[in-house]
């Protein structure tokens, strides 16, 4: 009979850490879903810089963009966080407030003035940001130094 119950007990046991891991983990996947926003489409507004929030895990740059009637409502682009934008050469200076840009991004579906950050066109100079680039993996030149030779152990002649 004790053999039966210690069997149910580790079942029952497994079954309850697999329950609480599914917990966990369900609200990280749902964390990392772009299913928020659109797609496919995209929009392009002009605004001004409010604020650039350059922080883990997300960032947000706030745009105040004008109206047609004269009001003024604030759009959020979110992208990734300080490391990623780091590597796609964005810094917080690059977006003071007061920054006249002009930016895209893929809105929210339920029409929120919300998107993600495709792309940001800053209007005093024409430089284009793009945190995406944050992501891409530099490619080694076809002739290894001899330092990266190294780093990998491999033998370099």
């Amino acid at each position: 009979m004790s053999g039966r119950r210690g069997v149910r007990a580790g079942t029952a046991m497994w079954m309850c850490v697999l329950a609480v891991a599914l917990v966990l983990t369900t609200p990280l996947a749902a964390h990392h879903s772009g299913t928020m926003f659109e797609e496919k489409k995209t929009v392009t507004l002009e605004g001004v810089v409010k604020e650039f929030q350059y922080t883990n895990p997300h960032s947000w740059l706030l745009v105040d963009v004008t109206n047609k009637d004269g009001s003024v409502t604030t759009w959020g682009f979110e992208a990734e966080g300080p490391s990623t934008l780091g590597r796609a050469g964005i810094k917080p200076s690059d977006f003071a407030p007061g920054t006249r840009i002009s930016i895209t991004g893929r809105p929210m579906k339920d029409g929120r003035p919300a998107a993600t950050w495709e792309f940001a066109i800053r209007a005093k100079d024409k430089k284009r940001f793009d945190p995406r680039e944050g992501f891409r993996v530099k490619r080694w030149s076809s002739t290894p130094s001899l330092t990266s030779c190294r780093l990998v152990s491999r033998s370099c002649s």
